[in-house]
């Protein structure tokens, strides 16, 4: 069924319930049916040829047909006890399958890096996820792997934001890893965000444990934003009460310009305290004279004319 095919049924409104499979892992939403569901309940839904658990967080919900992005795939059911012991059970396994395959990509010498083993509730599927510089050939591994496991293998590259997803850390502020904790998502950084911020553009400075720019710098690039809206930006020309001068450096979070005065002052002042002098417009205006193939420059452009006719 299509979202077109949804929109055309006549039902007004559908149920919804937010789940995620992992704790930190991103926002997915299931048709819950006739279930009665409350967050942190644990649900069994079908994902692909597999089925899986997931953590509801957030209570079913009525939203409209044109607020669908794409199909409600329904919820199986309530995980039972059963259920939640086999997760365990086999979430015990992870750190030994992940010593196994590791011994095995050595013995057939695959550039990969492996970085965690993730095994299914119950036992049917088990993932590799891996890091390697390129594209790597896996099959005689996977195959190798079938026949010790005795289930589905899947092996998963990721790349270096995904692998501190998965890893975890700690940052430059002392903080455990956004990514490895509350956020989903990946927002979209750029050197541009840190430009912006008026950061020293020093690798060591703006990158995380991940070698990627800081995904904080996009949470503050807002604020950076509006705080620098009235502040004269540097090079600009400003006077206050000790006369004019140019800026040379702005602090956006203290709200004030360093300033080289005209007179040798140099000071650090609060922008609301300077003045932006307007840029005087040059008033000059080129010509071109083809018989003695010279450039000139008149401050008038009525003289233009007046050279035409000479």
């Amino acid at each position: 069924m299509t979202i077109q095919d949804i929109q055309n049924q006549n039902k007004d409104t559908f149920r919804t319930v937010a789940v995620r499979f992992k704790p930190n892992g991103k926002l997915q939403y299931f048709d819950p049916g006739e279930l009665e569901l409350k967050p942190d309940d644990w649900v069994v839904i079908e994902v692909g040829r597999n089925t899986e658990m997931a953590r509801v967080v957030l209570p079913p919900r009525s939203i409209t047909a044109s607020q669908l992005a794409e199909p409600l795939k329904p919820i199986l059911r309530i995980a039972n006890e059963d259920d939640v012991n086999r997760q365990l059970s086999y979430r015990a396994r992870n750190k030994e399958s992940l010593v196994k395959c590791a011994e095995r990509v050595k013995v057939f010498l695959i550039p990969m890096r492996l970085v965690e083993c993730e095994w299914n509730y119950d036992g049917s599927k088990v993932t590799f996820f891996f890091t390697a510089d390129t594209r790597v050939d896996f099959r005689q591994l996977v195959r190798d792997l079938a026949s010790i496991f005795r289930t589905r293998i899947e092996l998963r590259q990721i790349g270096v934001r995904d692998k501190a997803k998965l890893v975890g850390g700690v940052g430059k502020c002392g903080e455990t890893l956004c990514c490895s904790t509350w956020a989903s998502e990946f927002p979209p950084v750029s050197i541009k965000t840190a430009k912006d911020q008026d950061l020293p553009l020093n690798p060591s400075k703006i990158t995380g444990v991940c070698g990627r720019l800081l995904c904080c710098l996009s949470y503050e690039h807002p604020m950076y934003e509006k705080m620098k809206e009235n502040m004269p930006k540097v090079g600009d020309r400003v006077c206050g009460a000790q006369g004019s001068g140019a800026v040379v450096g702005r602090n956006i979070l203290k709200q004030t310009v360093t300033v080289t005065f005209d007179n040798g002052a140099f000071s650090e002042l609060p922008h609301r305290e300077l003045t932006i002098e307007e840029k005087e417009q040059s008033t000059l205006v080129g010509g071109y004279d083809a018989d003695t193939d010279t450039v000139f420059e008149v401050e008038d452009p009525e003289d233009l004319q007046f050279l035409k006719e000479d």
